[in-house]
């Protein structure tokens, strides 16, 4: 029964290997040309509605999902951007 249960679990998690991570292209979601905001409160800055990003704070839980059109904006406890990233 044992032998049973590892072989039917056996296939599942060799579906769960892990590939190369990605590699990232030098700017690929724009990054750069948001530069300016570095050192501007969070609050304070007027964004594009589709823009693909997200705001984390230094408390901040979140996933660990790459994706390169999407811009991070990190900030410092007082909302401040302190980096602005691709991921």
């Amino acid at each position: 029964m044992l032998v049973m249960r590892a072989l039917f679990i056996l296939p599942l998690l060799a579906a769960c290997t892990i590939g190369p991570a990605p590699v990232p292209s030098e700017d690929g979601c724009g990054a750069a040309s948001y530069s300016g905001l570095m050192g501007q409160n969070i609050a304070a800055v007027t964004l594009p509605a589709d823009l693909n990003a997200r705001v984390i704070g230094p408390n901040d839980m979140v996933t660990m999902d790459y994706i390169e059109s999407r811009i991070n904006f990190e900030t410092d406890s007082f909302g401040v951007i302190t980096a602005i990233t691709c991921g």
